[in-house]
């Protein structure tokens, strides 16, 4: 086939963006390479008639090439492009066109994997998470460039190494369900890290996000751009990179609400510890004064009432401390003695009695009261229980505390008559901060309760190596504690 004249070499040719020219070369190719399969199909099968029209199509693509080497200049574009439809000027060639073979069906700028074009373009990624960054306002205001790059650069040679690993069906099929392979233990990932960082730094959970949508749109623009278009392989590229980048996300907030929460629970150790001094001293006074027996009226009532409500307050500030204690780790500590629950109880009622003289209460005990326990422990566990009675029970109406003592272990019961708890607050009655309502609570005023009093009581009891349930119908409501005598073996 003859290719067609060409053009004058002193005529005018125009100038296109360097991108645009190649951009029109690129399908041309691709145009011409699939009809010249087709021209073997037909020529090799039954389709013999239609090689005639093929040709002509792909004379007409020789002949667009050409109107576009010869009619436009532009810059050699940075990608490489195939050979048959790489820019010659006019003097370099007088060879028909078709002499020069047109790249292959689907071809186009050399194909570069994705974990490869990571690790060569990481600056430009980064320069873009930067700028992304920046906008995350206020969090971001304070914060130089390594700041906000900080793990970036780690977790992209990580998701590259992960895209040039071989991967299996069962591989991939885990790791889209979040099952990826653990890191080691001993070291945090560079996603766990930057979560921590970002929490540190007062970066929203939302900011965070957003900072992983913009890298990946990043990514898979930037790519996409130089690479032009995609093939089956690069949709695998793309698959697995976001698998990566979600792999990455889940780490880093799983991390982020650690640290928060952590940080949560450390301020509440520092405050409650913080506030013990002042109260303390609040309580030593005003039980001093009343004490000394020289306070009339109205003052004596006033001291009395600031000596109840400082009570309640040192009361709540150690439920804070051993939720905290508990939270972070470290559980609530016992120290076991030889103790006598009767007494124990007798103890409590005594100084509950005291506080509430409207309320009786009612303590039976039978059987072997002696075990080892930790006497100050239990006694707030008592308290909280028993507390709990006379805060939700019905007015007028006795409290009774029923100690059992059995062979291997020792029985608290707490009883107050009043409304059943529905069933769907008891399942979850033990939780933090999940105080329980009732319409008929004999309570009235501040009830001193931060609703973690019978949390406190069961990891107390769990320190113990004991149990602690709840039953509660019409007749009232009871809370049983089974205690082993000793400490169990290790």
């Amino acid at each position: 086939m003859t290719a067609p004249a060409r053009r004058a070499d002193d005529a005018p040719r125009h100038a296109l963006p360097p991108g645009l020219i190649h951009d029109l070369r690129t399908p041309l190719g691709q145009i011409i390479g699939y009809v010249e399969l087709l021209v073997e199909r037909a020529e090799d099968g039954e389709g013999k008639s239609l090689v005639p029209d093929l040709q002509k199509v792909k004379a007409a693509g020789y002949r667009m090439l050409r109107l576009i080497e010869d009619n436009f200049f532009g810059i050699r574009p940075a990608t490489p492009v195939p050979e048959a439809v790489e820019s010659r000027e006019p003097a370099e060639s007088t060879q028909p066109a078709e002499s020069t073979k047109p790249a292959a069906p689907g071809s186009g700028p050399a194909r570069v994997p994705l974990a490869r074009f990571i690790t060569d373009n990481t600056e430009s990624i980064l320069a873009e998470w930067e700028d992304f960054a920046r906008t995350c306002t206020p969090a971001s205001g304070g914060m130089d460039i390594v700041a906000l790059r900080d793990h970036a650069a780690e977790m992209l040679k990580v998701i590259a190494a992960d895209l040039g690993t071989e991967q299996g069906g069962d591989e991939q099929s885990e790791k889209s369900k979040g099952n990826a392979p653990a890191a080691e233990a001993s070291a945090a990932t560079a996603a766990e890290e930057h979560g921590a960082d970002r929490a540190g730094s007062g970066f929203t959970i939302e900011q965070m996000v957003s900072e992983y949508r913009a890298l990946r749109a990043s990514v898979i623009r930037l790519w996409t751009k130089a690479h032009g278009e995609l093939t089956p392989a690069d949709v695998d590229d793309l698959t697995r990179f976001n698998e990566a980048v979600d792999q990455s996300l889940a780490e880093s907030v799983s991390r982020y609400t650690e640290e928060l929460d952590n940080s949560k629970e450390m301020f509440l150790a520092i405050l409650g510890h913080d506030l013990r001094t002042p109260l303390g001293v609040v309580f030593t006074s005003a039980r001093f004064m009343l004490d000394t027996g020289e306070l009339a009226e109205p003052h004596l009532t006033l001291m009395g009432r600031i000596a109840s409500s400082s009570t309640r307050m040192v009361h709540m500030v150690g439920d804070l401390l051993d939720f905290t204690r508990s939270r972070l780790g470290g559980g609530i500590p016992i120290v076991r003695g030889d103790v006598s629950m009767g007494k124990v109880v007798h103890e409590v009622v005594d100084e509950l009695a005291a506080l509430h003289p409207e309320r009786p209460i009612e303590v039976h005990a039978r059987g072997e009261e002696r075990g080892e326990w930790d006497a100050a422990r239990i006694a707030q566990v008592l308290g909280n229980l028993v507390g709990n009675a006379l805060e939700h029970g019905s007015e007028g109406t006795p409290v009774t505390v029923t100690v059992g003592g059995g062979g291997e272990e020792i029985t608290v019961a707490v009883h107050n008559r009043g409304p059943a708890i529905p069933p769907e607050q008891l399942k979850g009655i033990f939780h933090p901060m999940k105080p329980r309502d009732s319409t008929a609570s004999a309570a009235s005023g501040p009830s001193g309760s931060l609703g973690l009093g019978l949390y406190i009581a069961e990891r107390i009891v769990h320190a113990h190596a004991g149990t602690i349930e709840v039953a509660s119908d019409e007749g009232g409501t009871t809370f049983t504690v089974h205690l082993p005598r000793t400490a169990p073996a290790d």
